[in-house]
């Protein structure tokens, strides 16, 4: 079963260069993540998911981990993480770290060491094949670059040579079976890394790649899912209360080894693309017919026939986690307005689950069309920094503008936070009124039942959220639903939303809460 204190949490996802920065150097650091913790609280988020802020050569934004237990000096010390620690559960938010298992940075110890020709206890903690020109089937690899006799293989980067977990059915001499003590050794020592964070304060992690660890697993991802079993089996008895949240996004596997929670994360023509069409570096020049557009054909039933397949699967189980957005995706502002953005979030955040918000999404902060940073490529527009207020670099940094990690929106109209507090209706308000009223209302938490009760496309979807009715309009014209509203209250809407006796008079572009 998942940590109890899922049921009532809605994250916010931080990419910590990003966020504030407090020594003026243009780059965000954890203090100035400490800095706008009150911030955070105010806006319904009582957790965190920091991206990766683990020493790195940063060649793909930390991704590419050098020092699992050190802090890279870019975002401060350890007493920095362990004090935002600290300081968030004064305030009731936890913190996810995250946790990048497959794959170090070949500046990492263990890899400097794996890659001697002397044998030593870190020559089987990445997969080297016994062949100097070739690796194995549909895995990349490198040659050439290590004294020892044989090649590399990689997960991603040139610069991120894979760990070894071992192969599912080893098909060469030098493929090593999950149960080799240098597969396990590997295993372990990731377990040890999560003690460490664990033990000084971090409610655990966000796992980059969950599925991406035994090689030559098979479809059902037996080897993986091992894997993930017995680290879960580890922190029950060690640490309890951590959760652990998959980027997989199939949550059918992940929360049957292990995970609270599983990322619903877009994939070119799945059904949250054509919910969201949030993944828009494939295809970004096509038509738009996602479902929260004013202009497109309202249908949602791709998206629900997914999910309700995969929630009914594994409601009992853990959690589906919807996103506005995240770091490898384009902001939702490329494709929607601000009344479209208030739509979207409202209805994302009355689903079943735990939602998280990314940094900035909140006030509909533009993508921008960047070079590439840090192995960020089409990425590297969403990872921006965030924009507090008018003035010097929009709030983020007191740095001079040519030393800032990524420039800021240039535009004249750039949302800022300290704009949009004023503006009761604008969408950062607005999603702080979503968010307060899922506090407030058990039957929008996490594992209130759900039920689809009309979806027809191109007409309002209306669905149930245990006692509470609950209709979206996405339209632009307005539209009547007949239903059932006697003996029953409005307390939350947005747009014009009239109730008669047996109809729901929904306005253009609107949405309604019924208790």
């Amino acid at each position: 079963m998942p940590a109890k204190w899922l049921k009532d949490t809605v994250f916010y996802e931080i990419y910590p260069q990003s966020f504030f920065d407090t020594n003026k150097d243009g780059i965000g650091d954890i203090n100035g993540i400490i800095e706008k913790l009150g911030y955070i609280k105010s806006l319904g988020c009582n957790a965190l998911w920091i991206n990766p802020c683990f020493d790195s050569p940063f060649k793909d934004a930390g991704y590419d981990v050098r020092d699992y237990r050190k802090v890279a000096p870019r975002y401060g010390t350890n007493n920095d993480l362990y004090r935002l620690f600290e300081l968030a559960h004064q305030k009731g938010i936890r913190v996810l770290l995250d946790l990048v298992p497959g794959h170090t940075s070949e500046e990492h110890d263990w890899f400097k060491m794996s890659s001697k020709a002397e044998p030593n206890e870190f020559s089987g903690r990445y997969i080297w094949t016994s062949n100097w020109i070739w690796g194995c089937r549909n895995i990349p690899y490198i040659a050439g670059e290590a004294e020892r006799s044989g090649t590399y293989l990689l997960n991603f980067f040139k610069c991120q040579p894979a760990l070894n977990y071992g192969f599912l059915k080893p098909e060469e001499p030098w493929q090593m079976p999950m149960d080799h003590p240098d597969a396990i050794a590997t295993r372990e020592a990731i377990k040890d890394v999560m003690r460490f964070w664990l033990s000084h304060g971090c409610d655990g992690f966000r796992v980059d790649m969950a599925a991406s660890l035994v090689k030559y697993d098979d479809e059902k991802k037996y080897g993986t899912s091992a894997i993930w079993c017995n680290v879960r089996e580890m922190l029950d008895k060690e640490f309890p209360e951590a959760a652990m949240v998959a980027e997989w996004s199939d949550p059918k596997l992940a929360l049957r080894c292990g995970y609270d929670a599983d990322f619903y994360l877009s994939n070119w023509g799945n059904g949250y693309e054509k919910l969201m069409r949030e993944y828009a570096g494939h295809g970004a020049d096509q038509p738009d017919n996602s479902y929260f557009r004013k202009d497109s054909a309202h249908d949602m039933t791709a998206f629900l026939k997914e999910y309700i397949d995969w929630y009914e699967d594994t409601k009992d189980k853990g959690y589906i986690s919807l996103i506005t957005c995240n770091h490898d995706t384009v902001r939702p502002r490329f494709n929607m307005d601000f009344s479209e953005l208030k739509l979207c979030y409202a209805f994302l955040f009355t689903l079943p689950g735990v939602p998280f918000l990314y940094y900035g999404d909140e006030i509909g902060m533009r993508y921008q069309q960047l070079p590439t940073k840090e192995g960020g490529y089409f990425r590297t527009g969403s990872r921006t920094p965030m924009q507090w207020a008018e003035g010097k670099n929009l709030g983020f940094s007191e740095g001079c503008a040519d030393a800032l990690y990524l420039p800021v929106d240039p535009a004249s109209d750039a949302p800022t936070v300290e704009s949009q507090e004023q503006d009761q209706a604008s969408l950062l308000n607005t999603v702080r009124r979503i968010l307060n009223l899922r506090h407030q209302e058990k039957d929008l938490q996490a594992d209130a039942a759900l039920k689809i009760l009309s979806a027809v496309p191109g007409r309002p979807v209306v669905y149930s959220r245990g006692g509470l009715l609950l209709a979206v309009n996405a339209a632009a014209e307005p539209m009547d639903i007949d239903v059932k509203t006697e003996d029953r209250q409005m307390i939350f809407t947005l747009g014009e939303v009239q109730v008669e006796s047996s109809k729901l008079h929904m306005g253009a572009q609107s949405f309604a809460v019924l208790k």
